[in-house]
């Protein structure tokens, strides 16, 4: 027989991880109001007059949300059976950081604008939306995305040797006169104009100078290219290896596809497959 502890952490459960629940979409749903409530109150509270004037209000809301964010960690905790997978575990690691911040800032004040860490749970609405298409195309960029790793740390290796070859050219070519005073500091130039931003703050004065910086601004779009091109690529490639790999069987009410030829039922919704 089941006791009076154990009934709560079921019914605690089904709140909180129940999804599919009424109670649980409707705890979800404040979930995500209060989350979206205090990143906007963290966001006011650096706006100098609303802080001023509205400093201890904010502040008490802030605590009263905080207070809310640690009873449901708590609850997550004593809910599941294994609580250790959920604390190191991506959500519930993000779940600890979003209460932290507020109890730090008793401490070491100033502390509590770190709780715009919280607008991390806003991932959470991906578990509750719980939309077959979404998690299938979410699972395959994944995918790419650690299928191309390699090859995006070769590129970064290489633009980052590349960088310090032009700085230090840059430095030879320009000198402490047109404002390249280091070498650290031509470097810095050199990561500023790849990537396009171009603060102005430094620029070349000389014509070589100018020469090679108009080679670099031109680099530095076929950089930007580069790694969007190679998750792409990786992307295509999975998506026609599951394709081939799978049969042709589609569900007609979420659209999956990823059915053997002998699938009577939809992997994703449990939907009856049509005969082909």
């Amino acid at each position: 027989m089941k006791s009076k502890y154990d009934i709560f952490r079921e019914r605690i459960k089904i709140v909180l991880y129940g999804t599919n629940t009424i109670l649980g979409r409707m705890f979800d749903l404040v979930l995500l109001g209060l989350i979206l409530l205090s990143v906007i109150l963290i966001m006011m509270e650096t706006v100098q007059g609303i802080n001023q004037k509205y400093h201890d209000q904010l502040i008490i809301c802030e605590w009263i949300i905080t207070i809310f964010f640690t009873i449901e960690y708590i609850l997550r905790i004593i809910s599941i059976q294994k609580p250790v997978k959920y604390i190191f575990s991506f959500y519930g690691i993000i779940d600890l950081l979003a209460v932290l911040p507020m109890y730090l800032s008793i401490f070491f004040p100033g502390a509590s604008i770190l709780s715009i860490v919280r607008s991390l749970r806003f991932f959470r609405l991906f578990k509750i939306l719980h939309i077959p298409q979404i998690s299938h195309q979410s699972f395959q960029l994944r995918e790419a995305i650690e299928a191309s790793k390699e090859k995006i740390l070769v590129f970064i290796y290489f633009v980052l040797i590349s960088t310090v070859i032009i700085g230090s050219i840059m430095y030879l070519i320009e000198g402490r006169e047109s404002g390249f005073s280091s070498i650290p500091m031509s470097i810095y130039w050199t990561i500023v104009t790849l990537t396009t931003v171009g603060y102005g703050d430094i620029s070349p004065q000389k014509p070589l100078g100018q020469f090679v910086a108009s080679l670099v601004m031109i680099l530095g779009y076929g950089i930007i290219a580069v790694p969007t091109g190679i998750v792409t690529a990786e992307f295509a490639k999975n998506n026609l290896k599951n394709n081939n790999a799978t049969g042709k069987k589609q569900c007609q009410k979420c659209n999956a596809q990823l059915h053997f030829d002998n699938a009577r039922y939809c992997f994703q919704c449990g939907t009856e497959l049509p005969n082909n």
